[in-house]
C-alpha cells in the first residue's frame, strides 16, 4: 500500500508496559509495528490504569485514562479529537476498562470523531445480558472488527449478527525468530542433554497446569530427561485475591507426583529477550487450558511461529492453528491423553522435526512486518467506509449535552469513622464520637455502600474495600440476637449492647444490607454469612407496625430474591409487606394528601421506592402507581420556587393540616430521593425523574436554601444537616453515608446512561 494512503495520525488503545499483561505487550508491538511499517505516520497511545499512580510510561503513551473513571474516558475522547487523530485502534477485553463488563469504553467511542478500529481479544459464545449488550454497541461503534481466528469471526456472525463485511481476520503477531535446533539455547540454561517441556504466560487455574504435573510420572518414566518449565507471574489480579494459593498447589502437587527435580517454575514477568531464549530451548510446548471457549492464545502463538511442536488442550485457536497434523490436541483435563501425546512427540524426532518445519512456515504470516501490514488495510478501509463528516474538537460539549459532573470518590472520612468494630455513627467536626459508640443502623448503610462501590468498580485501591466490608457485616452479625430473631442497634465503644432489640427501623435496616450482601457481594463468605442473617431475621418483620421497616425491609427482599429467586417464604413476606403499604395508603391518602401516613416525617422517599420496585418487579400495577403517584407529590412539595431541593425538616416535619417543618434539612432525605428517582426512572423511562435525582443530589453540593455545599471535597464527609443559617459542623456516619451512596447511585445511573442494562437486569437499591 502507498504511503500516502496512511492516516498521518494512528492512536492505540489499551493497556501499555511497563503494565504487565498480555494486552499491554500487544497493544506496544501492535503500535510499534505499524510505525515500523509506515515511518510517515504518528503512532501513539492511549493507555489505560489500574492504579491510581499510573506507570512511568514511555513518550509513546500521550493520554491516560483511570480505568473505573468514567469522565476519564470522555476527557480522551475529547484528546482525540482536538489532537485531530485520523484514526482510533482499540484492543478490546471486558477487563481491562471500567464499569459492567467494561462499559466505560462506550463513553469514549460514543464521542470520537474518527473511524475506530477495534480488535476483539476475547470473542463470548455464551454472553450473559450486559457482556452481550456491551458487545453489540461496540460493533456498532467500530467501522471494523479484527478478530485473530476464523472461530472468533464466525461466533460474531452467528451469535452477534454481525456482517461479514465489517469483519477482518489478522492472527495475533509474533516476533521475527530464526528456525534453530534447540541444543545451543540449551546450554545457557545449564539443561545439555534434557527435553524441555515449556508452559508461559501469566498463571491461573484456567491454564490447567495441574494436569501435565500429573502426566509427568508417565512422561518421565519414558523420559527420564524430561524437565517441564512453568514460565510466568500469577496473574495480578488472582495474586491481589488470593495470593500465591495456586501455584503452591502446584508445587505440592509436584511433591506428590514425585517430579520436582523434573520440574521448574520461573515465577516473573519475562521480556521478550529471555522469552526468545526460553522458546529456543522448547522442544515440546503444552498449553493444557481448560476451556474450549479461547478464541486467541498469544503465548502458543509465539512459540508456534517459531517452529516449536505444540501439545494442546482443543480450545479455538488451537484447533484451528493446530489443524492438518501441525500439532497434537489431547482432551480437556486428561493426564493420561496428555502424556500419551508428548511422548509420541519426543520418541519420534522426524515427526516432531516436520511439525516444526510446517509450523514455522505458516509462522511467517504472523510476524508482525506481515501483521502491520494487514492492520494497515484495514485501516484505510476503515477510512474509505466512513462517510466524510466535519470533526470539530469540541462540538456538542456543552453543559446540557455532558451528565452532571460528579465529585470524585473520597472514602478518607469513612475509613477515618471506621475502627475494628465497625463504623461509629456521630462525630465531632470531623473526628470520631467514641462517647456515642456504634449503632447498627449506620453498619447496614456501610455495608451496604461497600457492596455497591465493588459491583460499580468506583473506588480507590486504597479503600480496602473488602477489609471495610467485612467489619460492617461482623457488626450486623453480632448484632443479630439468634433466639428472637431481632437486631440490637446501639452499642458503646466498649462492645457492650445498649438493648435487646432495637428499633423496627434499624431492623428494617439491617434486613435491607443482609439482603443486599446475599445478592451482590462478590465475597463468597460474605454472601452466605449475609443469606444467613436475612433469613434469621426476616419473620420478624411480619409482626411489625412502621410503614419505614415494610420498605427497607423490601428493598432487602427484592435484592435477595434476585440471587435466590425460588424462595417461597421470602417472596409471601415481600407479598405481605407490599399489602400493608397498599393499605396504609388506601387507609389515608386524599386527593390533598396522597401519602401513607398523616404526617410525613423522614427518609420519605423510601416508601415510595419500595412500592415502585414492588410494582416492577412482582408485576404489581396498584403497588406501582401508588408509589409514582406519591412521589410526584413527594417531589412537588419539595422543590422550592428556585428549583432547588428542599425536604421536609425534622424540626416538626409535615402533619396533615398543620405548617411544614423546612428546617432542619437531613441528608438521608435528599439520598432517598436520589433512590427513589432513579428507581422511577427504571419503571416508567420518564425524563423527569433523572432531573428530580439530580435536583436532590445537587442539595449536597450548595444547591439549597443557603447556597452552601453539606459536601466537604477535602475530608469526604458530609455535614450533619442544613440549620436555617449554616450547616452542621458535625460529619457523623449517617449523613456521610447518604451522600457516598447517592454518588454512587449517581454514579450507576451515569453509567446505564452510558450503557443501558439490558432488560431484566437489576440495579442495585441505596
Amino acid at each position: 500500500m502507498s504511503s500516502a494512503h496512511h492516516p498521518r495520525r494512528i492512536a492505540f488503545l489499551g493497556d501499555y508496559p511497563p503494565r504487565q499483561c498480555g494486552i499491554a505487550t500487544f497493544t506496544q508491538d501492535l503500535c510499534e509495528a505499524v510505525s515500523g511499517a509506515a515511518p510517515d505516520s504518528d503512532c501513539f497511545v492511549v493507555a489505560v490504569n489500574d492504579r491510581a499512580e499510573g506507570y512511568k510510561y514511555p513518550p509513546r503513551v500521550r493520554c491516560e485514562i483511570q480505568e473505573k473513571e468514567i469522565d476519564s474516558y470522555r476527557r480522551a475522547a475529547d484528546f482525540l479529537n482536538f489532537n485531530n487523530a485520523d484514526l482510533l485502534c482499540v484492543q478490546h477485553e471486558f477487563g481491562i476498562y471500567g464499569g459492567p463488563s467494561g462499559s466505560h469504553l462506550l463513553a469514549l467511542l460514543k464521542e470520537v470523531r474518527m473511524p475506530v478500529v477495534t480488535t476483539l481479544h476475547t470473542v463470548l459464545q455464551g454472553p450473559d445480558a450486559v457482556q452481550r449488550s456491551v458487545l453489540e454497541e461496540l460493533v456498532v461503534r467500530s467501522d471494523r472488527l479484527v478478530v485473530m481466528a476464523k472461530k472468533g469471526a464466525e461466533i460474531l456472525r452467528e451469535v452477534y449478527d454481525v456482517p461479514e463485511s465489517k469483519l477482518d481476520v489478522i492472527p495475533h503477531g509474533i516476533p521475527d525468530l530464526a528456525f534453530a535446533e534447540s541444543t545451543g539455547f540449551k546450554e545457557q540454561f545449564g539443561m545439555e542433554g534434557r527435553k524441555v517441556l515449556l508452559t508461559f504466560g501469566l498463571i491461573g487455574p484456567g491454564k490447567g497446569i495441574e494436569h501435565v504435573i500429573e502426566a509427568l510420572p508417565e512422561i518421565v518414566r519414558a523420559h527420564p530427561e524430561v524437565v517441564y518449565i512453568v514460565l510466568g507471574a500469577t496473574h495480578p489480579q488472582l495474586l491481589a485475591a488470593e495470593g500465591e494459593r495456586y501455584r503452591l498447589s502446584l508445587k505440592r502437587l509436584a511433591e506428590d507426583c514425585g517430579v520436582n527435580d523434573h520440574i521448574i517454575f520461573h515465577n516473573r514477568f519475562v521480556s521478550l529477550d529471555d522469552l526468545k531464549q526460553f522458546i529456543g530451548a522448547t522442544d515440546v510446548y503444552v498449553t493444557p487450558y481448560l476451556n474450549e471457549a479461547q478464541v486467541t492464545s498469544g503465548t502458543m502463538a509465539y512459540v508456534f511461529g517459531a517452529g516449536r511442536a505444540v501439545v494442546s488442550t482443543p480450545y479455538w485457536h488451537a484447533q484451528e492453528l493446530l489443524a492438518d497434523g501441525r500439532g497434537v490436541l489431547v482432551p480437556f483435563r486428561d493426564p493420561k491423553a496428555m502424556a500419551e501425546g508428548v511422548c509420541g512427540l519426543l520418541a519420534d524426532p522426524a515427526r516432531r522435526e516436520k511439525i516444526q518445519r510446517e509450523a514455522y512456515a505458516l509462522g511467517r504470516e504472523m510476524i508482525w512486518p506481515a501483521v502491520a501490514q494487514r492492520y494497515l488495510e484495514v485501516f484505510q478501509h476503515a477510512r474509505a467506509d466512513r462517510k466524510a463528516s466535519p470533526r470539530a474538537a469540541f462540538a456538542e460539549r456543552t453543559l446540557g449535552s455532558r451528565p452532571l459532573a460528579l465529585p470524585p470518590r473520597q472514602l478518607d472520612h469513612v475509613i477515618r469513622m471506621t475502627d475494628g468494630t465497625g463504623i461509629f455513627q456521630h462525630a465531632i467536626f470531623n473526628a470520631p464520637n467514641f462517647h456515642e459508640g456504634y449503632c447498627t443502623d449506620d453498619n447496614a448503610r456501610a455495608f451496604i455502600l461497600c457492596n455497591l462501590l465493588d459491583e460499580l468498580g468506583d473506588h480507590p485501591p486504597s479503600s480496602n474495600l473488602n477489609r471495610l466490608a467485612t467489619s460492617y457485616l461482623a457488626f450486623l452479625a453480632a448484632a443479630l440476637n439468634y433466639e428472637s430473631g431481632r437486631f440490637r442497634n446501639f452499642m458503646s465503644h466498649g462492645r457492650v449492647w445498649q438493648e435487646d432489640a432495637g428499633s423496627e427501623d434499624s431492623h428494617g435496616r439491617a434486613l435491607w444490607a443482609a439482603g443486599t450482601g446475599a445478592s451482590r457481594s462478590r465475597d463468597a463468605g460474605h454472601r452466605r454469612l449475609s443469606a444467613q442473617l436475612f433469613e434469621r431475621g426476616l419473620p420478624a418483620v411480619s409482626l411489625f407496625s412502621s410503614p419505614r421497616a415494610w420498605s427497607f425491609a423490601l428493598l432487602g427482599i427484592h435484592d435477595y430474591r434476585r440471587r435466590i429467586p425460588d424462595s417461597p417464604e421470602v417472596e409471601a413476606i415481600g407479598m405481605e409487606l407490599t399489602e400493608k403499604l397498599v393499605g396504609a395508603w388506601n387507609e389515608c391518602a386524599t386527593d390533598e394528601w396522597p401519602w401513607f401516613e398523616t404526617v410525613l416525617s423522614y427518609d420519605n422517599a423510601r416508601l415510595c421506592q419500595a412500592l415502585i420496585l414492588s410494582g416492577r418487579m412482582d408485576n404489581h400495577p396498584e403497588a406501582l402507581d401508588i408509589g409514582l403517584q406519591s412521589l410526584r407529590w413527594l417531589a412537588s412539595i419539595q422543590t422550592t420556587q428556585a428549583g432547588c431541593f428542599r425536604p421536609i425538616g425534622s424540626n416538626g416535619f409535615y402533619v396533615r393540616g398543620g405548617a411544614r417543618a423546612d428546617f432542619d434539612q437531613q441528608p438521608v432525605e435528599a439520598q432517598a430521593m436520589v433512590s427513589a428517582s432513579h428507581e422511577a426512572f427504571r419503571a416508567t423511562h420518564e425524563a423527569k425523574w433523572p432531573e428530580e435525582a439530580k435536583r436532590a443530589f445537587e442539595w449536597f453540593l450548595g444547591r439549597n436554601d443557603l447556597g452552601v455545599p453539606l459536601y466537604d471535597f477535602a475530608t469526604g464527609g458530609c455535614s450533619d444537616g442544613l440549620h436555617a443559617d449554616r450547616v452542621s459542623e458535625n460529619q457523623g456516619a449517617e449523613s456521610t453515608l447518604a451522600f457516598h451512596l447517592a454518588l454512587a447511585e449517581m454514579s450507576a445511573a451515569e453509567q446505564a446512561v452510558a450503557h443501558p442494562l439490558p432488560k431484566n437486569t437489576t440495579p442495585i437499591h441505596t
